[in-house]
């Protein structure tokens, strides 16, 4: 893989200008989220564009993908205009929280920062991309109430312990996790990220499953990863 892009089966990545690059688990996310019936979605923290695309690929939905870092915006609104899908995409250049819209969205998908309060590198670009440095859990969790349509559905990535954080955070202001996808490298691995799925209604029964990315050699990508995968992979 070429270090400043990724060459998908239907678009294009670079990502020279992103402190965020490409990686398995956003991959993950975007291939995994249900778009039926979704006619509008919400990316918040777009980064390179990659979960706008990949949905894109896969919807005729409008997508709105916000990014409030001037470098990933601008290498975003050039992901997408140099491709199929850009009729699709709008790329906005703001803080989600001042981000206004005269609608609500049927879906809002996130790979926001991951932590909270945690020792932070001497990169500033990768702090702002990886730490709550523009964006906390509240923020965030406030913003997906204040854009999310009644029967819509937020679903958001992150690593187990600050999956929890978000989960209580969500419940108390009226936000409820439906789903998980528990995401191993191999089955002799931890969990290393979750897939949340959140509604505005309580459920009685969650739904949770485990993906497992590689096969007992943790080389071969097990049969699930290359299903869910292969409308996007090149390997596939």
């Amino acid at each position: 893989m070429p270090k400043n892009s990724f060459t998908f089966k239907q678009f294009t990545i670079n990502q020279d200008r992103c402190a965020m690059k490409v990686c398995t688990d956003a991959c993950i996310l975007g291939a995994s989220t249900d778009v039926e019936n979704v006619n509008n979605i919400l990316d918040i923290g777009t980064g390179t564009g990659l979960l706008s695309l990949m949905l894109a690929q896969r919807t005729n939905g409008q997508i709105d993908a916000v990014e409030v870092d001037e470098d990933a915006y601008q290498q975003a609104f050039m992901n997408v205009k140099e491709s199929q899908f850009s009729e699709k995409i709008e790329v906005h250049h703001q803080r989600i929280q001042d981000f206004t819209t005269t609608e609500t969205y049927d879906l809002i998908i996130s790979n926001p920062p991951f932590y909270q309060q945690s020792l932070k590198s001497t990169d500033a670009k990768a702090n702002k991309a990886l730490h709550a440095v523009e964006l906390s859990f509240d923020d965030l969790i406030d913003s997906v109430l204040r854009l999310l349509s009644v029967d819509g559905k937020f679903v958001v990535l992150l690593p187990p312990f600050e999956i929890e954080k978000l989960i209580k955070i969500a419940q108390k202001k009226g936000l409820y996790l439906s789903k998980k996808i528990l995401i191993r490298h191999d089955e002799s691995k931890p969990i290393f990220r979750v897939i949340a799925t959140f509604l505005t209604q309580k459920v009685h029964n969650l739904e949770e499953k485990t993906l497992i990315i590689h096969k007992e050699d943790g080389k071969t990508y097990s049969n699930e990863f290359r299903d869910l995968l292969k409308d996007y992979y090149l390997i596939f």
